[in-house]
């Protein structure tokens, strides 16, 4: 029987020697090698683990090939042969009917979305395209001041964020709406409406790596080029926003394209400290000024195919 760190550097070569992708988690063989190792020991994951030292029973190998085996065999993200992901500083449920949560938005819930939008005393949250309720869950944890409706239009994706929200134990302050967008939501009266929506072109998600490809396509794709339900939020959402309400949307690599589109909106592209990009603000009196170009883009797209 080998040590912890024995067992973590070959991992890490049988990963690389396998040309696995990473990108759910982790950006590299070895931090997901360290993972597959902490998982195994039944160790956190929040970097404190020191004990490489430690012998791996008999057991624990075994249970260890099965999951380098099947991590290289099936080209399946960690997290959904775990069931388990970090986010935001969070442990999370997750199944492979909701996409793992890897958002730039972390950094904008730790820091409660300051200075964009005064929380500190509380608000009204919406976390449209919720998934398996991570950021919904996160934005509770970390703003318990504030309530958060959860929407999303899948029943399997809606199990996992009950799971979640119970797991942090906030399901008195987060509400799971099934809706498809905002058709079963009452108008107005948010603070600050967030999603990571569907919003990957046909052609990109052809080109993505296996280990993307696993995880359900109705999550990552809409439409030919990747916006369709990312203009759909845009010209509803100043509805159901405060007047002094601000949409927050991760769009991606699809930015681009976005601002081609709609040229004369002023969206507000964030910068994050820890790295990532594609994400976009708009205070209501923007959107509601907006309203007539996107309008006319979904109207075109009415027509097409």
């Amino acid at each position: 029987m080998q040590t912890a760190e024995s067992w973590l550097e070959f991992c890490a070569v049988e990963m690389k020697r396998a040309g696995l992708f990473f990108g759910h988690g982790t950006d590299n063989a070895h931090d997901e090698a360290a993972w597959m190792l902490l998982y195994i020991l039944g160790a956190p994951l929040d970097g404190s683990f020191t004990h490489w030292n430690t012998v791996l029973t008999a057991a624990q190998e075994e249970e260890l090939e099965t999951l380098l085996e099947r991590r290289i065999n099936e080209r399946c993200p960690l997290a959904y042969l775990t069931g388990e992901a970090r986010f935001c500083g969070l442990d999370f449920t997750v199944s492979r009917q909701v996409l793992i949560p890897r958002s730039p938005l972390a950094e904008l819930i730790h820091e409660q979305f300051s200075p964009w939008v005064d929380l500190f005393e509380g608000g009204r949250l919406l976390d449209m395209c919720t998934g398996g309720g991570c950021i919904a869950t996160a934005m509770a944890v970390y703003m318990p001041e504030c309530t958060i409706d959860a929407v999303d239009i899948s029943v399997d994706a809606l199990e996992i964020a009950s799971q979640n929200i119970e797991r942090h134990a906030v399901s008195d302050r987060v509400q799971l709406i099934r809706s498809d967008l905002f058709a079963e939501l009452d108008e107005g009266g948010y603070d600050l409406i967030v999603s990571n929506p569907p919003y990957v072109s046909i052609a990109v998600f052809e080109q993505l790596p296996e280990e993307y490809r696993a995880e359900p396509s109705a999550g990552l794709v809409s439409g030919e080029d990747g916006l369709d339900i990312v203009l759909k939020i845009l010209d509803a959402a100043p509805v159901y926003l405060k007047q002094k309400g601000v949409l927050i949307v991760e769009v991606g690599e699809s930015a681009e394209t976005l601002q081609e589109i709609l040229p004369r909106v002023p969206f507000l592209w964030l910068d994050f400290q820890d790295g990532g990009d594609g994400i976009f603000l708009l205070e209501y009196d923007q959107l509601i000024a907006s309203q007539s170009d996107v309008r006319e883009v979904l109207e075109r797209r009415k027509y097409v195919g």
